[in-house]
C-alpha cells in the first residue's frame, strides 16, 4: 500500500491546540465533539483533526498506555488480488 499524503502533525503551545493535517484537500466543514473539532471535505473526507486543549488530551492518553487500558491493532497487509 503506497501513501500518498504525509501526515502532519503540529502543536499551537499559546492555543494549547494539537493539529493533526491527514490531508492537503480543501475544508468545506467542520464538525466539533467536545475537545476535537475534525475537518471534512464536501465529500465528507477527514482533512485536519484539532484537538483543543491537547496538554490535557495527551496526559489522560499517556496514562491510558501507560496502564494498558488501550489497545492498538496492526493493519495486516492486504494480499495482492
Amino acid at each position: 500500500m503506497k501513501i500518498k499524503n504525509k501526515i502532519k502533525l503540529s502543536y499551537e503551545p499559546e492555543a494549547d491546540v494539537l493539529m493533526w493535517e491527514i490531508s492537503d484537500k480543501p475544508i468545506d466543514y467542520a464538525k466539533e465533539v467536545g475537545d476535537v473539532i475534525v475537518h471534512f471535505t464536501k465529500n465528507n473526507i477527514p482533512v485536519l483533526i484539532e484537538v483543543l486543549e491537547a496538554r490535557k488530551f495527551l496526559s489522560k492518553a499517556k496514562h491510558l498506555v501507560g496502564e494498558n487500558k488501550i489497545a492498538f491493532r496492526r493493519q495486516s497487509p492486504v494480499a495482492a488480488g
